[in-house]
């Protein structure tokens, strides 16, 4: 397989915008459909956008997929985290026995798991897992260069890849997970150097680390950023000096997805860190993306700021390994309902004259902010 930057520029250009069209005919539907303008909210957005992104009236969602993607990372070196390294190669392998938190919400809704060895720092025999190591585990970026920009790539590529390989099965939804212990770390790195936001205002406690670890995990993030100067402008760079595998490859998968014109879902933080690489990469791929949950790190938000983006649900979660995509799922789910299944007013038998003058003037909200008014 040939993991260059050509081949990488090849399928960035192949992304293409939502068909406009449809989405204003999917509108146009949506505001035929026997129930008060913007009633049904996010669900009506999403209906729109999934029509935009299927390029048809009658998007589904039935085929579903998560990828997890799972690596192990040299800054944990540095005393960030308060699991072990060991807990990556564990849980990679529990992911693909269906015993975590995130394969057992996947099986809930009957989304399919692929769990992606990336980096991981060890040898792994499980045959749920996906092999595509790149290292054991990229370098220490308190003290240099996570990884060469080559190996960048190829991690984009990889991520790239097996979104098409979903997509091949017959995917019609892609959530994207990861697995790394160090990664809280990496991806505020990675959102600090391309935003330019303070380190101290993306910087969480991950999996919960005491105050003492959690100063100094501001520090080391502040060190790697300045020992590599990553330049902002340029996602790769980025990517290669203050990233991750994991990071990488599932902006990657993001910007595969978009290549083939599947909607693919944001899961929390780090995921969100992935995201806006690869919106960075390729700005098309962003009307692809759909944030699931909001993240309880505060680096999330900064992300979604940039994405322009505001996430589905709000429950307090920061687990990863993709779990906040099943739930999202079910609600792309419910937004098919309504596109497909529900009546307009003709076929429902009601005469909608009465709605004229609402229609025209923000006729929901007392202080005329427009809240609750959904797409219009």
């Amino acid at each position: 397989m040939e993991y260059s930057e050509n081949r990488l520029n090849s399928v960035i250009n192949s992304v293409r915008a939502p068909d406009r069209s449809v989405m204003d005919e999917a509108e146009r539907r949506q505001a035929q459909l026997a129930k008060p303008p913007g009633s049904l909210g996010r669900l009506e957005e999403l209906a729109v956008q999934l029509c935009g992104i299927r390029g048809r009236m009658r998007p589904t969602v039935e085929n579903k997929y998560l990828l997890v993607f799972c690596s192990d990372n040299g800054v944990t070196q540095e005393g960030v985290a308060s699991a072990p390294r060991s807990v990556t190669l564990a849980q990679t392998i529990n992911l693909a026995r269906g015993k975590t938190g995130g394969s057992v919400l996947a099986r809930n809704i009957g989304c399919r798991l692929l769990v992606c060895d990336v980096g991981v720092d060890a040898e792994i025999r499980e045959p749920g897992v996906i092999g595509r190591k790149i290292a054991r585990g990229t370098a220490n970026i308190a003290k240099g260069p996570a990884m060469t920009r080559e190996m960048a790539v190829q991690a984009v590529l990889i991520g790239a890849d097996l979104a098409s390989e979903a997509a091949a099965e017959g995917a019609d939804v892609i959530g994207i997970g990861e697995m790394g212990i160090g990664n809280t770390t990496t991806s505020s790195a990675v959102i600090s150097a391309l935003t330019g936001a303070a380190v101290k205002d993306v910087t969480g406690r991950g999996g919960g680390i005491t105050d003492e670890m959690y100063r100094n995990k501001i520090s080391v993030i502040e060190r790697a950023l300045e020992v590599n100067s990553p330049d902002g402008s340029d996602a790769l760079d980025v990517l290669s000096k203050v990233g991750g595998f994991d990071i990488a490859a599932m902006a990657g998968a993001f910007i595969g997805a978009a290549a083939c014109r599947l909607p693919v879902i944001i899961d929390g933080f780090i995921a969100a860190a992935a995201a806006l690489c690869a919106a960075r990469l390729c700005p098309a791929a962003a009307d692809y993306m759909i944030p699931s949950h909001e993240s309880y790190e505060i680096g999330y938000r900064v992300a979604m700021d940039e994405l322009r983006k505001k996430p589905l649900f709000s429950l307090g979660m920061r687990l990863g390994e993709g779990s906040g995509c099943p739930i999202a799922m079910s609600m792309l789910d419910a937004a098919c309902a309504v596109m497909n299944d529900m009546a307009t007013f003709d076929e429902a038998g009601i005469d909608d004259g009465y709605l004229e003058p609402i229609r025209a003037i923000d006729a929901f909200s007392v202080d005329g902010s427009g809240e609750g008014k959904g797409t219009r």
